[in-house]
């Protein structure tokens, strides 16, 4: 298994006290170091990488609103340093680099554990802490220049990844599959947003819903779906934050969950793609949950990739 990161996401600073922050990264590598796995920095992507998803205005846009000194607030959630974005522009080429690693044969999985996130930021807007849509993106890197058929993207992390909904609205051959808090950030998400070809599936948990209340869900509504779909590629947004400990959400699920569902996807994996399985880090804002959830997602790959 492959681990890409990058040393760019520590130059991608945020004010004080704001929950996306250089200590995520901290804890995610103190989390992966003694696992032994095959480690890769994170390469700057092309800017026609971008411009699988974004349009060219947007990508100018975004490099013309990075600070030489400071911060710059995109809204009121989102903020660029000096750094910001060669950090972003990492994490789309880590999840490139992970698509062609593993499609090429060089390992059954791979983690993108970069920063910031992805899933929030839409065609042409950042939000939500994230700037491209790394997932997205990933899943057209494949699907258009890979020749694959179909891919899937399963997104659990605690908020709705309108971004990626956005970005792939219209592409058939991209099935999404979004479980969240609901109400919560950002307000999408609803079972009615189904994509231009039907291919979104949103599934939206009502706060304190536990561990066993997604088994549940997973078992009954998501696993069928993917197996019908037979995905050639499983994207995950691998999001952390749906953990009981997590401060920006109120579901309850425990470490346990996490890599229970990783194994869970393993399988499907297993039987769709020959366990072909791309996993980008998105949100989880707890240090202590977020080092242990990922250990136990990272760990469950690792152990079905031997």
């Amino acid at each position: 298994m492959i681990w890409y990161s990058s040393d760019a996401g520590r130059r991608h600073v945020t004010p004080a006290g704001h929950p996306e922050q250089v200590a995520r990264l901290e804890a995610v590598e103190s989390a992966l170091a003694p696992l032994g796995l095959e480690r890769r920095a994170a390469p700057i992507c092309d800017d026609a990488d971008v411009l699988l998803c974004h349009p060219q205005a947007y990508l100018s846009k975004v490099r013309a609103a990075e600070p030489e000194h400071g911060h710059r607030q995109l809204d009121a959630d989102t903020h660029l340093t000096n750094g910001s974005v060669e950090a972003a522009l990492r994490g789309v080429g880590g999840c490139v680099a992970a698509v062609d690693a593993v499609l090429g044969g060089e390992a059954r999985s791979a983690f993108v554990g970069c920063r910031p996130p992805g899933h929030h930021a839409e065609r042409q807007t950042a939000m939500g802490f994230c700037l491209f849509g790394n997932v997205a993106i990933a899943a057209r890197h494949a699907l258009d220049r890979h020749g694959l058929d179909r891919v899937a993207i399963v997104d659990f992390d605690v908020h709705h990844g309108n971004g990626t909904q956005d970005l792939l609205w219209d592409e058939g051959r991209a099935l999404f599959v979004s479980s969240h808090q609901s109400p919560l950030y950002p307000g999408t998400g609803q079972p009615s947003e189904r994509g231009a070809h039907g291919q979104i599936v949103n599934l939206p948990l009502h706060p304190m819903t536990d561990g066993k209340h997604m088994r549940d869900v997973y078992e009954d509504r998501v696993f069928p779906k993917l197996l019908d779909w037979k995905p050639d590629l499983l994207l995950i947004s691998a999001g952390f934050d749906a953990h009981a400990d997590d401060p920006l959400a109120q579901l309850d699920w425990e470490t346990d969950d996490f890599a229970w569902l990783t194994a869970r996807l393993a399988d499907v994996a297993d039987e769709v793609c020959g366990g072909r399985i791309v996993s980008t880090l998105e949100g989880g804002y707890d240090l202590d949950a977020l080092a242990a959830s990922v250990a136990a997602h990272v760990t469950t790959l690792q152990e079905r990739a031997a």
